[in-house]
């Protein structure tokens, strides 16, 4: 069973909430760390338990484009070589927090850790100010992202409107096997995001502790949820040290989560095509207690083990999967790994992700009635 989506207040220190977008101060000067966190590991890494996957995947071989406003390659706890691509700079700070969620090595100085730490990160700018940015020079950076090789694109700072141009350099991505990955971050009712709002784009809606939805932006596009409000991640700014902001409420830094849990896919599976893994990630979503799409929270909640080790129906696991299920069958996730013995050697670790790896799919009841009457439902409020 996983986390419960709960989290002491004394688990974030008391410093006044940001959000992410310009997270720059109001005099115009870049983005800043909070310090380094060292507080309780925080809710959504918590919710999304990427560590109780580490010994079966960790992302690498995999490519994670984070396209938005650079990436500040000089945190320490990005690995050296880790953060690909020239943009490896980031004023506005939104870029570099986005990528401390997908894939930020795990470090004695913090409870804070990525998703996918093995996998490399494609710094990409297509804006430097607050707010949205230009749906042409989104195209070019999603194009880019494509031909540098990236498996999954995470748009982590959606445009405000569509174009023709976006749309081609979407479709391009998909049938090169790219994961579009973009949140839902439109600031009003009634407004949508771009590419988030396109077909086969993964959208994802967020929420906080309580399972609550944190955006306004709605629509029967929106695939699947993450954590999105009082988050801990890395900063920009931080001259080298490990640096974090926190806490941080901003709806498209669920994407990112979604995108380090593709990427965990990706590199488990890797004969899936990206619309595979769209599918593999929506059917295994902690849905809600209707079981039906919720217009601002998708399918459900991400569920990373879920989604790594789940046997899924032949009939939208092999090539004739859809992305976009109308209705979501039943599936079963491997049992969970025994708490390995603290002194196990690495290549045990290995050797027994390899074992779990192959018992993927075994039925467990006991796991499948907490999934129906526990902790699925309580994630969600009415």
């Amino acid at each position: 069973m996983r986390w419960p989506a709960v989290v002491a207040a004394a688990a974030l220190v008391a410093v006044s909430s940001v959000s992410a977008e310009g997270t720059a101060n109001a005099v115009g000067a870049c983005a800043n760390p909070s310090g380094t966190y060292g507080g309780a590991v925080p809710w959504g890494q918590r919710l999304v338990d990427p560590q109780r996957l580490w010994p079966l995947t960790r992302g690498d071989g995999q490519v994670v484009a984070v396209i938005g406003t650079g990436v500040d390659a000089r945190n320490s706890q990005f690995a050296p070589g880790q953060v690909l691509g020239g943009d490896t700079s980031d004023c506005d700070g939104r870029g570099t927090i986005a990528a401390g969620i997908v894939g930020a090595q795990p470090s004695d100085e913090t409870t804070f850790a990525g998703v996918a730490p093995g996998a490399k990160l494609l710094a990409l700018r297509y804006v430097d100010g607050s707010g949205g940015g230009d749906p042409g020079a989104l195209a070019g950076a999603v194009d880019t992202a494509v031909d540098r090789g990236a498996g999954v694109l995470l748009v982590a700072v959606p445009a405000v409107a569509d174009s023709p141009a976006l749309d081609s350099a979407v479709s391009r991505a998909r049938s090169r096997g790219a994961v579009v990955v973009s949140a839902a971050a439109a600031t009003q009712q009634g407004a949508h995001t771009y590419p988030t709002a396109s077909p086969g784009v993964l959208a994802v809606g967020s929420t906080d502790e309580a399972g609550a939805p944190v955006q306004p932006e709605a629509g029967d596009y929106l695939g699947i949820a993450a954590p999105g409000a009082n988050l801990v991640s890395t900063s920009a700014g931080g001259g080298g040290a490990v640096a974090h902001r926190w806490p941080v409420t901003d709806p498209s830094l669920a994407a990112a989560y979604v995108a380090g849990v593709a990427a965990l896919v990706r590199a488990a599976h890797p004969s899936l095509t990206g619309d595979q893994v769209v599918t593999r990630l929506t059917l295994t979503a902690s849905r809600p207690p209707s079981g039906t799409r919720d217009p601002r929270r998708g399918w459900g909640v991400v569920d990373a083990y879920a989604a790594v080790s789940s046997t899924l129906p032949a009939s939208v696991a092999g090539p004739g999967g859809s992305a976009a299920p109308a209705a979501l069958p039943a599936v079963v996730a491997a049992a969970a790994p025994p708490a390995p013995p603290a002194n196990l050697p690495a290549g045990l670790l290995a050797v027994g992700g390899v074992a779990l790896a192959a018992a993927a799919g075994v039925a467990v009841a006991t796991l499948r009635r907490g999934r129906r009457r526990g902790w699925r439902a309580s994630r969600f409020t009415s």
